[in-house]
């Protein structure tokens, strides 16, 4: 038997932390070593970052990435193990994202990526090319650090894979596993049997099954081992990539690394037997025809073998495991409590600070950060990071840890029930409830006193009172006194973020945490400059149906039940007086429910439709529910609010990336701000289909009519029997005398 034990990893690095991600690789692959493995593949560009941008349009992002490199190759780390790492290479005055294999202190192979992501939260192409010269390698010219270190001029450098004495190894970078012809068929039928796939993959709510089903159909289909590395949590940005490193054979999964974690080096390990790769080959008569008569791919030779003679009490191979799914409610609670962890400890901020109104969207926000303090008490004891982090930030004395969730919640969230005379009683009571039950610092308190102060200001300026739209106001005055409030929320919000640290005899600053969801913004039901702007928005990529399932979810699992009340309440902005017969409701504000905006936000951006492909496909998906003409103007009320206030997506607050539908205008969703908002073409066009579908049904209706109306055949025969004649029909009436 020819067994292998492989390793592969999920670290947290940072984008442009060359220091701090030269540890974590360092640490992973002297962890892989301790192990036993013989092979360590680490994440997409590991050594600079994934998410450095448009830092990768500078030489010193490739400089200091080659030094990191050096520093590795001039230890013993890569003694006896073979290291896939990830780093960006200019080659020929063209920049590639590259992995580079590592053994012994030497480079083997420099392997640029052949397919680049460059679509949804991917720019690849405007920092890399992908490398156009398929099945060639060339010689890539060494800089200075790695010659000095290696004594290496030149290395290949191309597409092609290693031939080790006893099997072949090759590689294909996250986005070459999704595309329709993936580098690994052709790697399988060539006789690789090790394929290493360095990622740097983020989370998205319901994706991480296709990542998976995709690497059990690349070995099912042509046998083989996949080893799987992803970055894990928030490198800068708004994205959270979540591991889940693993190796699966032959279809099987063998080993599964967590997809949220606040560990920043996790290194998972499998011994395989490679004999049951060519066992598993040499049974598909298909698969034998089809490699026999494939193009062949470079490769160059190593001397080294990976494979260990089988010892039945260390290294027998690895069962296959059952794999591990998150419940969407599961994501929600750990994906964004993660990235919060991270975006805490990197931005040495001392906390949070939440505005807390008592309804479904601040209050998921609320329990996040307490989900995020439950992860980080668990975490302390076995996590010597983790447990400095917590440490500092929630301003221990020495010695002194976080023994509570809630006690660590007191220290680090701080929660504000900003109440006006519009504010109910059953608002304010769930946010204080809220608040204890997760340990948060909270605020109870009245803005009256500045509203009346801008309003005294404006009539002084003016000499005009506004009036509420129940009080006999106009539209104008009535979303004007709702602004004010809004935005003295978010200037209060500030001004305590910035504060309370130094009211409380702490260090540091607060971030403010935003709570608008991605239906809110796809249609604009925001204030610009509310409190939906914040520093950061863990829930501004989760829809409100997702968020209302995670509250019902986190009452009984995270411990906090007056959630149960919260997502029962109807979603209502308070803005507006509270009537014997009037009351707010957001659904009513905005003429649509939370459901349609949902249906709305996936057809425009995931089917790509515009108003008219829009109204034909909910004409079908609503057909008896609603007329073609309610369709109509459902859907023209959409694109005319979503098209009036796109503008207040350009300064939406960074969000946690969710949902493939967002409408974040920074780098997913990109469109205009400025709209002919009246969209005069689509909008006739639209009256058309209306128009054409009531001719047709109207004409089908009538034919139905006339059908009813005719004699059956007995009926005739009836008449006839009893002696009255049928007239028959005039020229110039043909239709006279039917129906009679």
């Amino acid at each position: 038997m020819r067994v292998v034990k492989l390793a592969t990893c999920s670290l947290n690095q940072w984008a442009m932390d060359f220091q701090g991600n030269l540890e974590r690789t360092k640490k992973s692959i002297k962890q892989a070593k301790d192990a036993g493995a013989v092979f360590r593949v680490g994440p997409e560009l590991e050594l600079s970052g994934y998410g450095c941008e448009d830092h990768f349009l500078e030489p010193d992002t490739l400089t200091h990435s080659w030094e990191c490199l050096a520093e590795i190759l001039a230890s013993d780390l890569t003694d006896g193990i073979v290291c896939d790492i990830g780093l960006p290479v200019e080659q020929g005055g063209v920049r590639y994202n590259c992995r580079a294999y590592c053994l012994n202190g030497q480079i083997l192979l420099v392997r640029p990526k052949l397919y680049l992501a460059n679509d949804g939260n991917y720019r690849e192409l405007r920092r890399f090319s992908a490398w156009k010269h398929l099945r060639q390698l060339v010689e890539l010219q060494l800089p200075e650090s790695i010659k000095e270190v290696t004594g290496q001029t030149k290395v290949p450098f191309g597409d092609g894979y290693l031939s080790f004495e006893d099997t072949n190894v090759a590689s294909e970078t996250c986005e070459e596993l999704f595309t329709p012809a993936s580098p690994h068929i052709g790697l399988s039928l060539n006789g690789v049997e090790i394929i290493a796939n360095g990622s740097g993959s983020h989370h998205q709510l319901r994706k991480l099954n296709t990542r998976l089903e995709l690497m059990q159909s690349a070995t099912s289909k042509g046998g083989g081992v996949y080893l799987y590395a992803n970055q894990q949590g928030c490198d800068g940005g708004r994205l959270y990539y979540d591991g889940c490193a693993c190796i699966v054979v032959n279809g099987d999964v063998v080993a599964q690394g967590s997809q949220f974690s606040l560990k920043d080096i996790e290194v998972i390990v499998a011994s395989v037997d490679l004999d049951t790769v060519a066992g598993y080959r040499g049974a598909v008569s298909s698969l034998r025809e089809q490699a026999s008569q494939q193009p062949p791919i470079p490769f160059v030779n190593v001397s080294f073998r990976l494979s260990r003679p089988l010892d039945m009490l260390k290294n027998f191979p690895t069962l296959p495991i059952p794999i591990k799914y998150h419940t969407p409610q599961e994501e929600i609670a750990l994906g964004p409590a993660c990235w919060l962890w991270d975006y805490l400890r990197r931005s040495r901020a001392s906390g949070f600070l939440l505005p807390l109104s008592g309804g479904a969207d601040s209050s998921s926000v609320a329990a996040i950060v307490g989900c995020m303090c439950q992860l980080v008490v668990k975490a302390v004891e076995g996590d010597q990071q983790v447990c400095l982090d917590a440490v500092r930030i929630g301003n221990y004395q020495e010695k002194e840890v976080p023994k509570t969730a809630q006690e660590l919640a007191n220290r680090i969230l701080h929660t504000v029930y900003m109440g006006t005379e519009n504010s109910s009683e059953g608002t304010r009571s769930r946010a204080d409830r809220l608040a204890k039950e997760i340990g948060a610092s909270h605020l109870d308190i009245k803005v009256d006193v500045i509203v009346s102060a801008f309003l005294s200001l404006f009539k002084t300026i003016t000499g005009k009172t506004l009036r509420y739209k129940v009080d006999g106001g106009t539209q104008t005055e009535n979303l004007a006194l709702q602004n004010i409030q809004a935005r003295i929320r978010m200037v209060i919000a500030y001004m305590l973020a910035s504060l309370l640290p130094w009211v409380r005899s702490k260090p540091g600053y607060l971030l403010v945490l935003g709570s608008a969801n991605v239906d809110e913004g796809l249609r604009g039901y925001l204030t610009k400059y509310d409190c939906s702007s914040a520093d950061i928005n863990p829930i501004g990529g989760i829809s409100k149906q997702d968020l209302r399932a995670f509250l019902r979810w986190g009452a009984n699992n995270l411990g906090y039940p007056s959630l149960v009340e919260i997502e029962g309440a109807p979603p209502t902005a308070e803005l507006e007086p509270i009537r014997a017969n009037y009351t707010q409701i957001d659904e009513i504000d905005m003429g649509m429910t939370y459901e349609e905006l949902s249906m709305y936000g996936r057809l425009r951006m995931i089917f790509r439709c515009g108003p008219v492909s829009m109204f034909q496909h909910l004409c079908h998906r609503w057909q008896g529910r609603l007329t073609p003409a309610e369709v109509a103007t459902k859907v023209k009320d959409f694109f005319r609010f979503y098209s009036t206030n796109r503008h207040k997506m350009t300064t939406l607050t960074p969000s946690y990336h969710a949902e493939n539908y967002s409408p974040e205008d920074n780098r997913f969703d990109l469109r205009q701000f400025l709209y002919n908002t009246r969209w005069p073409w689509q909008f006739r066009r639209i009256d058309q289909l209306v128009k054409s579908v009531e001719v047709k049904e109207l004409s089908s209706s009538i034919s139905v009519e006339k059908r009813n109306m005719e004699p059956t055949d007995a009926e005739v025969a009836a008449v006839h029997s009893t002696g009255f004649g049928v007239p028959a029909a005039s020229s110039s009436n043909p239709q006279a005398g039917k129906g009679t």
